[in-house]
Order: structure tokens, then sequence, then C-alpha cells
């Protein structure tokens, strides 16, 4: 989704190629869901909203290498500046692809707005029935959550004792909250067992839940620890980036199997979650990884996609619907390579023209007002 950017000069190609995938597994689930209803692209489209899974360990390693990156520096963390920053990256974007919602019936179609103050609380996410209008900012929500707990809840820790005290607490923060999203999951779905709409009770108390689905955001969060709290280690972790790489790539591999054979099953919706999220923390350490292909193979293509990606992630559903409606009109089926084209086409562009207007200028603004806000010092993490 929106990710962080970390501006041209300090680009990293693998987690540029990460984002890339990420928003391309996502563009072609909903296109498979919401245009064709088919399995236009395999497995691959099948699998695709695993996506936002990625989005959500890219925005917890991000995230989280900026706050306590910043707490373990002499300037300090600044909770309101945090806040402004984050702010201007997602809402102005964001509130204009609303907009669209709310004021342009042809751009969600058929689907019914939920009440305005839902999606500009950010909880739109909460017991969300499936088929609302602007159904896919549930991941938002949960991000926008997230962005608002984790600097204090890393204010909070920074606080409490000194080095290993302190390392302890964090630690131990992070695998409860884990244990407990299993927990949540495992409770939820026996609750449900019997629910005469099992899909959409799934979809409405799990899969969308802000509780049930931190998995991935707590692996990010535990990357950044990682590698501001154990430098040693993080040091030696990254000199075998092709171990990484593989390895990512067969939890991977294998969790996308488990969960093609039964997405709602009761042991992968309690397990598979974590396993995605230990699966993709293998890759972005693979994308830090010198020595790692991932590394060191610029993808053509990807840093643009990188950039876009939250732009695109906003608009690709509409956008993709109403193309393929004109072509149907003209007789061109969902499954024909000219409207799959087109749609991919016109998301690209889309997103793109969303991220030149609204995106880039707020961008451009923040990095003024960045210099001239003052962060509130925090006890420093040493």
């Amino acid at each position: 989704m929106d990710g962080v950017n970390t501006g041209t000069a300090s680009r990293i190609h693998g987690l540029d190629t990460l984002r890339a995938l990420a928003v391309t597994l996502v563009v072609l689930h909903h296109y498979t869901l919401f245009v064709s209803d088919a399995p236009t692209f395999g497995w691959v489209g099948t699998m695709g909203w695993a996506g936002v899974d990625l989005f959500f360990a890219l925005s917890g390693y991000l995230i989280g290498n900026q706050i306590f990156g910043a707490l373990g520096s002499a300037r300090g963390f600044g909770l309101g500046r945090f806040y402004v920053r984050r702010l201007l990256r997602t809402l102005p974007n964001f509130w204009v692809v609303l907009a669209l919602y709310a004021l342009w019936p042809a751009w969600r179609g058929d689907t019914p707005m939920l009440p305005l103050w839902q999606y500009l609380t950010f909880t739109q996410n909460i017991h969300l029935q499936p088929g609302t209008a602007f159904s896919h900012a549930w991941s938002l929500c949960i991000e926008e959550q997230f962005y608002m707990l984790l600097p204090a809840a890393a204010i909070l820790g920074a606080a409490l004792g000194q080095g290993g005290v302190r390392q302890r607490w964090a630690w131990g923060a992070l695998l409860l909250a884990v244990a407990g999203g299993m927990l949540a999951r495992a409770t939820i779905w026996q609750h449900g067992e019997n629910a005469p709409n099992r899909l959409g009770y799934y979809y409405q108390y799990i899969y969308y839940s802000s509780w049930c689905r931190a998995d991935e955001l707590l692996a990010g969060v535990a990357l950044a620890l990682l590698k501001h709290r154990a430098p040693g280690l993080w040091r030696r972790l990254l000199a075998h980036g092709a171990a990484l790489l593989a390895a990512g790539t067969a939890v991977i591999g294998a969790t996308f199997a488990w969960f093609l054979g039964d997405h709602y099953g009761y042991a992968q919706t309690v397990a598979g979650y974590p396993l995605l999220a230990l699966g993709f923390a293998l890759l972005i350490l693979a994308a830090l990884a010198p020595d790692s292909l991932l590394h060191r193979v610029r993808v053509p293509g990807a840093a643009r996609l990188a950039l876009w990606s939250y732009a695109i992630y906003l608009t690709h559903k509409s956008v993709s619907i109403l193309v393929a409606e004109r072509l149907a009109q003209a007789g061109h089926g969902p499954e024909e390579a000219l409207t799959i084209a087109a749609c991919m086409a016109a998301s690209l562009a889309a997103g793109w023209l969303l991220y030149i207007l609204v995106e880039a200028p707020f961008m451009r603004l923040r990095a003024r007002w960045d210099a001239a806000l003052s962060p509130v010092p925090a006890p420093a993490l040493r």
C-alpha cells in the first residue's frame, strides 16, 4: 500500500522489487475477483491477496526502522513530527479516491457506501461486510491503526528500564502480540464454524480484522528491532543473502501451496498468516543483503511501480471494472488479451496520474515542512 518514500538517492532495489511484486499480485487478484470472475492468472491470481500481506511486512519494517532509528539517535523521536509526516503521506491520495467513491456513482457501481465517518476514521474494516464500496481500503485502516499505536508503544518501551530490560520487554510484547493474533483467529474461527454464511463470516470477523491480521506488520517491526538492538546479529544475517532468499522463497512457496489447498481451513487460519509473515520477513532480509540476487538485480520498471504503488492500489479496482465494462459493450470478454492489457494499462495510468497530481506535491510539501518541525524528544533507545 502506501509504504515509505525513501527518496531516489536512498532507494533499495530489492525493496522496490518486493513492493512492485506486492501491488502486481493485488491488481491481478482483484481482476479475477471483480472483473473476470475466473482463474484468469492461475494460482498467481488466486494467491494475489497475499500481496497485501507483503505490503504489511514492508510497512512494519520501514516504519519500525524510522521509529527505532530516531529513538536511538541524539535528536530523539518526535511523535508529532512522525504523525504529521504519516498523515501527509497517506491522507491526500485517500481523500481524493474517497471523494470519487462518494461523488461519482459510476466509480462505485452497484456497491453501497458505508457511512462516511467509517472511512474518515479508518474504522471501516471493523466487522466489514464484503461487497461494499471501497472495500479494499480495509488494509489501509489496519495500517493507519498500526501507525497510531506503534510509536506510542515504542516510546513506552523506551521508558521501561535500561538495556536488556528494554529488549526483553520489546521482544516479549511482539511474541505476545503474535500469539494473541493466533488465539483470536482460533477462537473466532471456532465460534463461526456453524455460521450460515461461513465465507462472509470469515472475511467480516477474521480476514478484515485488525486483531487478526497484524502478523506481517509485527514481523516487519521485529526486523527493525533486530537491526537497531542487535546490530551484530543483523550483520551476520545479511552476510547470507543467498540462503535468506532461498529460505524465504521456500517458506512462501510452501505456504502458498497450503493456502491453495484450503484458504479458509482452521490450521491455515491460525498458523498460515504467521508463516506468510516469516517468509516475507526472510525476503525483506534478502532484499537488504548485499550478496543476494534480490538486492543486486535492478528489475526494469520496479522502482516506478514501487513509487506509484499506493496510488495504483487505491484506484486500480474501479478503473479495471470501468474499462472492462466499456470493452464488454464492444464485444470483448474479460479474459481476452485486449481487455486484460487495457485494464492493466489503465490501472497503471490512473495510479501515475494520482501520484503526479496529488501525492508528489504533498511529498514536496512534506519535505519543506520536515526541517521546520521540531520533534519532542522521547527517551533515547540506547
